[in-house]
């Protein structure tokens, strides 16, 4: 499809953002819907060549995007958001780069559509391939990170993907400028203006429009807090692709090393406090030996520590935790601690507590270290590493849409992969079923 015919095919009428939410949805799910199918039939080049055109007019717009950056930032520090939020909330001219970096990374990423899972022959002559295909159109909800609408749109195009974004109200001004600089780059380049669709308006009936927009969205993704992820599985109608909340845990077992334990733990907590991947909860073992000076080098470093018993005997600085500590994803530089009797404690203290999302054991045992990752049933498990590292650009993937923490379709990480689904494709040569 060339670009001219991308941006001038006929477009469905789309009401404002005054419309009465449930056909403002429709109206841009059918708009969605159309230009998927326009979307489906550039090739991979094309699409690369149209994420290449919107990173340059990210870069562009970089002064546009910072100034309405600046807005959503003061709005929010008088709203009082936490420390956590603003971190994520807040652009500079650094932020800008690296999203405008991320989508040319996806770019550069092979192309999943049309990928050949697996292929077999039947004994009756019959060629089966399993080929990727793209979901449809897909329904973002997300909240703070205005880096989100660039991410998502990338991905959702490379992938072959129409999207309906539907951002937070502390990012409505970034993520409006972020999207009109995506959008004009991707013109350019020849995708559908309609195939990334930013929700026009902050109502939050238009989130409940979305999750009953059966057969018009294909898949929802909500990527924010738990009470919005919780909402989205309460209500939606249309399947969804949860990314929950962050209680990490890092084990340090008897045989970790101890300088390796402490450069660890203090990297999964304090590097960054509020992303999901951070440390909320350490578990360490009581036969670990310096398990105090790896508590005081978090304490010195300004975390707040609240542990159980054992580790408040360790340091006259720990407050006590409460029963909600261990479930609680804090995004600020706040720990909670345990001190475990070995291997099964500590696993059992994760199944108990954990999100799903990522695990990590420090150990200089091979064979304990293999019985962790065997044993934790998370969506992403590590030996050695700070669980900082639960990202999908550390992986290899480009940007990411969230960590999903569900056991159907797709974990972790999600990236193009996760973006598509499959078809059958059978080749015949004039069989018939006895």
């Amino acid at each position: 499809m060339t670009s001219t015919e991308a941006t001038t095919a006929p477009r469905p009428e789309v009401r404002t953002a005054h419309s009465e939410p449930t056909e403002l949805i429709g109206d841009l799910a059918r708009a969605g819907r159309a230009a998927q199918s326009r979307l489906a039939r550039l090739s991979g080049p094309e699409k690369a060549h149209a994420l290449q055109l919107a990173a340059s007019s990210l870069r562009n717009a970089e002064a546009e995007i910072l100034g309405a950056n600046a807005q959503d930032v003061d709005a929010a520090q008088k709203a009082g958001l936490s420390g956590a939020l603003l971190d994520r909330l807040t652009l500079d001219a650094a932020r800008i780069e690296g999203i405008a970096s991320a989508v040319e990374a996806v770019a550069a990423l092979p192309d999943p559509v049309g990928q050949t899972i697996d292929r077999t022959e039947r004994p009756n002559g019959l060629v089966l391939e399993r080929v990727r295909v793209p979901i449809g159109l897909l329904g973002i909800i997300y909240e703070s990170r205005p880096n989100v609408t660039a991410d998502a749109a990338a991905l959702c195009v490379r992938a072959g993907n129409a999207v309906l974004l539907r951002g937070g109200s502390e990012a409505v001004r970034s993520n409006r400028a972020i999207h009109a600089a995506l959008v004009r780059g991707l013109v350019e380049g020849g995708v559908p203006a309609e195939a990334v669709q930013l929700i026009p308006t902050q109502d939050r009936a238009a989130v409940g429009a979305m999750l009953a927009a059966a057969g018009l969205i294909d898949m929802i993704i909500p990527r924010g807090g738990k009470g919005l992820v919780a909402r989205v599985q309460a209500d939606a109608r249309v399947p969804v692709l949860a990314h929950l909340d962050g209680i990490c845990h890092t084990y340090v077992h008897h045989a970790a090393d101890p300088a390796m334990a402490r450069q660890i733990a203090y990297n999964a907590k304090l590097r960054r406090t509020g992303i999901c991947g951070a440390m909320e909860t350490l578990l360490l073992d009581t036969q670990f030996p310096e398990s105090a000076a790896l508590l005081g080098d978090l304490l010195d470093g300004g975390c707040e520590v609240r542990g159980d018993a054992r580790a408040r005997s360790m340091d006259a600085r720990i407050k006590a935790a409460s029963a909600e500590d261990w479930d609680t994803e804090y995004l600020e530089a706040v720990l909670s601690v345990a001190v475990v009797d070995g291997l099964g404690d500590a696993v059992n203290h994760i199944a108990a507590h954990s999100s799903g999302h990522t695990d990590v054991i420090v150990t200089e045992d091979a064979t304990v270290a293999e019985e962790f990752l065997a044993l934790v049933d998370s969506a992403i498990v590590m030996v050695n590493a700070s669980s900082q590292f639960a990202d999908g650009w550390e992986f290899g993937l480009g940007a990411e849409i969230g960590i999903a923490t569900g056991r159907l379709h797709a974990r972790g990480p999600v990236a193009l992969e996760g973006l598509t689904t499959y078809k059958w494709l059978v080749r015949g040569s004039g069989q018939v079923r006895p």
